[in-house]
């Protein structure tokens, strides 16, 4: 198992925001576990990616991240980027209130120097309870917390919202028989 700095990735709370709550602040201070079927890092050279391939899963605190292939930048000693894809790249995180959210697409990028996720690719970003965006294409930027989202040439962005009181629906009236 390959050990990187806690401070490296932080991605799914960044997916979460957009949904009105916050991922769960202590998992930013949880060591963060990688887990992959290959790596090709350098030690010496940090303009050289360090790539984790064949199946590369990621954990920090209940952050859960899975992609086929993660390519991680570095400048300084500190990550800057981090590029995940695949077949989709799944994650999911709780939230401090105690929910939960998840996200698939094809790609995610997440640029830490503008404190920027970009979802691409079948993008899905759900925080069961409170709601959920689809699109081809969606940004968020973690300093303003603002959402973008978009299609690739006809597409669309779909989102639905729940309502804040939910109550439980009632069940209808039993008809009633007979003439």
């Amino acid at each position: 198992m390959n050990r990187i700095p806690a401070a490296s990735l932080f991605l799914v709370a960044a997916l979460a925001v957009p949904m009105g709550a916050a991922a769960k602040s202590s998992d930013r201070n949880q060591p963060l576990d990688v887990d992959a079927g290959g790596s090709d890092c350098s030690v010496s050279d940090e303009r050289l990616p360090c790539l984790l391939t064949s199946g590369v899963t990621i954990t920090q605190g209940t952050l859960e991240i899975q992609a086929t292939r993660a390519d991680l930048r570095r400048s300084s000693g500190e990550f800057q980027r981090v590029i995940l894809n695949g077949g989709p790249v799944k994650m999911k995180q709780q939230m401090d209130d105690g929910g939960w959210v998840d996200a698939t697409a094809a790609q995610a990028d997440y640029n830490m120097t503008s404190d920027t996720v970009v979802l691409t690719g079948n993008a899905v970003v759900n925080q069961p309870g409170q709601g959920k965006i689809e699109g081809q294409r969606i940004v968020y930027n973690m300093s303003t917390g603002r959402v973008q989202g978009g299609g690739e040439g006809q597409g669309r962005v779909r989102m639905q919202f729940q309502p804040r009181n939910q109550t439980p629906a009632q069940p209808a009236p039993a008809a009633q028989g007979g003439r």
